[in-house]
C-alpha cells in the first residue's frame, strides 16, 4: 500500500530578495513543491536501513542518480541525470543526512545546481515497523527549485515527482527479493 502527495506553488521574488536567493535566476522567481508519501515494504527496518545508508545501492535505488561520492561522514557529492518534461539535465551537488537515528530514519538535505536551474530539498525520512517482518517507510519534506526548473509548471514537475518516487520504491522492492550474499 502506497501514498503520496505532492504540492506545489510558485513565489514570485523580488530585486530586493534576490540579495538573499543569489541562486535565483533572471526569471525571479522560484517554485516550491511539498513531498510526503509511505509505502509498506516488505522487510523488517534494520534491513531497509541497511539498504538506505549504503552508497552503492543508493545509486542502483534512486532513479537518476549516476555518481555517490563520500566526502564526509554522511555527507557526499552527488550527480543527477534527469530528464524533467522536455528537458534532460545533469545536476552535481551536495548531498547529506543530518539527524540520524539508527533503524528509524534521517533528515536528507540536498543541493543540485545545473544549467537547467537548481534545486534544494530538506526530506525527513522514516521507518516505522509494521509487524515482524515489514516496515512501512515514509518521507516529507520541500523541494525548492530555480531558473528553467521554476517555470516548467506544476504538471510537468509533479508528473515527474511522482514517477520518480514509483520508480524509487519499485528499485527498493526489487532490491529486496534479492538473494543475501553470504
Amino acid at each position: 500500500m502506497s501514498s503520496f502527495l505532492l504540492s506545489y506553488y510558485t513565489i514570485p521574488t523580488t530585486p530586493k530578495s534576490l540579495l538573499i536567493q543569489p541562486l535565483l535566476y533572471a526569471d525571479h522567481n522560484f517554485s516550491c513543491m511539498q513531498l510526503s508519501g509511505k509505502q509498506v515494504l516488505p522487510a523488517a527496518p534494520p534491513k531497509i536501513w541497511a539498504l538506505l545508508m549504503d552508497p552503492d545501492t543508493l545509486v542502483r535505488l534512486v532513479p537518476g542518480i549516476t555518481n555517490l561520492e563520500k566526502v564526509g561522514d554522511n555527507r557526499f557529492k552527488s550527480v543527477f541525470d534527469i530528464k524533467l518534461g522536455p528537458v534532460r539535465g545533469s545536476f552535481t551537488g551536495n548531498l547529506q543526512l543530518e539527524d540520524i537515528t539508527e533503524n528509524k530514519g534521517y533528515l536528507l538535505k540536498l543541493q543540485q545546481n545545473s544549467k537547467i536551474g537548481n534545486a534544494s530539498a530538506v526530506v525527513k525520512i522514516g521507518l516505522v515497523p509494521v509487524g515482524d517482518s515489514q516496515t512501512e517507510l515514509d518521507f516529507d519534506g520541500d523541494v525548492k527549485l530555480s531558473g528553467l526548473l521554476a517555470s516548467m509548471g506544476q504538471r510537468v514537475i509533479g508528473g515527474v515527482a511522482n514517477t520518480l518516487t514509483k520508480q524509487f520504491f519499485h528499485n527498493l522492492e526489487k532490491e529486496l527479493e534479492k538473494p543475501v550474499s553470504a
